[in-house]
């Protein structure tokens, strides 16, 4: 355990080094967060949505902005993919270490990483816009805790899909089909391109049942306070579930995968 949270702290540590990458990112998502507030504020001028206010939209909008490297689901990992297709996984596989967990702890430094560069500024640039485009503050004190683990829960369990689509480019040739099938669909189930509240009744009642919608969107609901606290700690336990879950699911993928790896050349 000592040795992946070493690993954990020193790609933690080499993510950090990526500033410029990092202020590229941030003037990507100011833009990404204006355009969208004006969007956003064209449509509520014309129609009302009782389930969602504008001023929860807005925050939900700069919140996603802000946290998008954590909750980010087209995030492939290149070394990972490309030692599976090439081959060099054997050298990891001759370590002394578990490979699901090596690189489960790998794509998540990285998500944090990528969060720590760019999300207190886009924070400050939202709170101090003019009104009503500008990211409120929690809804309460709870809220904002709850917020917090929220957000990392759902770090986690994203991590947790990530792995298992990247154990599946084990079984296929080219990892770009499963990649651009499964994250179109996790962007959209999850509130990442709409909020699941302005989705059609029969796909708000689809996510409920599953863990997409926990990876994000029930976070920036629960700090605008458009999930309450009860429901809160119910998502909350439903997260640590299918983290559960889905890290087995993804564990089980990867030991079939590894049984049957065959590496040619060398």
């Amino acid at each position: 355990m000592i040795g992946y949270l070493s690993y954990f702290k020193v790609r933690l540590i080499a993510g950090l080094q990526y500033k410029v990458s990092a202020i590229a990112g941030l003037a990507t998502a100011f833009f990404w967060a204006i355009m969208f507030c004006c969007i956003y504020g064209a449509f509520y001028s014309n129609a009302t949505i009782p389930d969602m206010s504008f001023k929860a939209i807005i925050t939900y909008t700069w919140l996603k902005q802000a946290f998008l490297s954590l909750t980010y689901m087209n995030d492939r990992d290149s070394e990972i993919l490309n030692s599976i297709t090439d081959g060099t996984v054997a050298y990891e596989l001759a370590r002394p270490y578990n490979l699901f967990s090596w690189w489960y702890i790998k794509i998540l430094a990285h998500k944090f990483s990528a969060a720590f560069l760019k999300f207190l500024p886009v924070i400050l640039v939202g709170l101090i816009m003019p009104k009503p485009y500008n990211l409120s503050l929690p809804n309460s004190f709870p809220s904002f805790i709850l917020f917090v683990i929220s957000l990392i829960l759902g770090a986690v369990l994203l991590c947790g899909i990530l792995m298992i689509i990247h154990s599946i480019a084990f079984f296929t040739i080219n990892h770009k089909g499963i990649f651009s099938i499964s994250t179109n669909v996790m962007m959209l189930l999850s509130g990442f391109v709409i909020p699941i509240p302005l989705l059609p009744n029969i796909v708000q009642k689809l996510t409920f049942y599953l863990p997409f919608r926990l990876l994000s969107d029930s976070s920036y609901r629960i700090y605008s306070g458009n999930i309450n606290i009860p429901d809160a700690i119910f998502d909350i336990k439903l997260q640590l579930i299918w983290i559960v879950i889905i890290i087995v699911i993804g564990y089980l993928i990867m030991n079939k995968a590894l049984k049957k790896v065959s590496v040619q050349g060398g």
